[in-house]
């Protein structure tokens, strides 16, 4: 199967959205939505996500899927929003219970948020298939950058999130709270082992000023030129090379805002006596 792959790219977070499908008046899943926030004023807006609306409405596909690779450190989910107006189950790799406990601790927050994955409509187990239309996905657990992230194997196609990066970029950070250099070695491996010309789509591109964002790579491409994973790199030098480039690293802008509503699958906080949904940022706890 080759689905065909729309690619939406948002440059505030530099992420890219996807819509996968098999052609018009089929079947869609959407992976990795933007929900706009602008962190001065603490607004929120729709702009990225009804770019996605308006593809979907134009060729007639009926969304079966919102998936997420991730609970997002960089951008806030719109996967409620596109639910609302779209249709469509939200989903995540069944570890987000494990980040949604950590969070939970670090924002104190109350039983309205438990850590169970149950505001997510479907959690999947590793290596767990799923269907839309004539197509068929694979959900691959690669954790590293977060314990719950997962790749989604469509086709011919396979949407990394957070584990590699385009060839000249390298890979994910590993410092949030449990993440593991060691074990997102160990999951570039599972995906680079895949067929070479198996196409890879970014979630994320920061690209160099010689170049513009780009969103597909392969996997020939990254095991020959990866300037962190390239074939011949061992499990030792890239968790040391990780590391050291981590501890260089600041913390995302819109990680405490992100977090939050990404680990209730895009729900923001219930509204206060006085009608106002608050976020939290908790001092001195990064």
């Amino acid at each position: 199967m080759r689905p065909n792959v729309a690619p939406f790219f948002d440059c505030a977070t530099s992420t890219f959205t996807y819509v996968v499908h098999a052609g018009d008046g089929t079947p869609a899943a959407i992976i990795d939505s933007v929900l706009d926030y602008d962190p001065k004023s603490g607004r929120t807006s729709t702009a990225s996500a009804d770019r996605v609306i308006a593809f979907v409405r134009e060729h007639r596909l009926q969304v079966q899927w919102l998936l997420e690779t991730h609970a997002h450190a960089d951008h806030l989910s719109a996967a409620q929003y596109l639910k609302r107006e779209l249709g469509g189950k939200t989903a995540i790799g069944e570890q987000i219970r494990t980040v949604q406990g950590v969070f939970k601790r670090v924002f104190n927050l109350g039983g309205d948020v438990p850590a169970d994955g149950t505001q997510f409509d479907h959690l999947f187990a590793a290596d767990e298939t799923f269907t839309f239309g004539e197509l068929t996905g694979r959900a691959l657990h690669v954790p590293g950058h977060t314990p719950a992230d997962m790749a989604y194997q469509i086709g011919d196609a396979v949407f990394v999130g957070d584990t590699l990066f385009m060839p000249d970029v390298g890979s994910a950070r590993c410092d949030f709270p449990g993440g593991d250099a060691h074990a997102l070695y160990r999951s570039v491996q599972k995906l680079l082992a895949l067929p070479p010309q198996t196409r890879l789509f970014m979630c994320h591109d920061y690209p160099p000023p010689s170049r513009e964002a780009r969103c597909e790579t392969s996997v020939e491409q990254e095991r020959r030129a990866n300037v962190h994973l390239h074939d011949g790199i061992s499990e030792d030098a890239f968790v040391q090379m990780r590391t050291e480039r981590d501890r260089t690293l600041s913390m995302p802008v819109l990680i405490l805002p992100a977090v939050q509503v990404n680990i209730r699958a895009g729900e923001m906080p219930l509204p206060e006596s006085n009608g106002v949904r608050y976020l939290k940022i908790p001092l001195n706890a990064f």
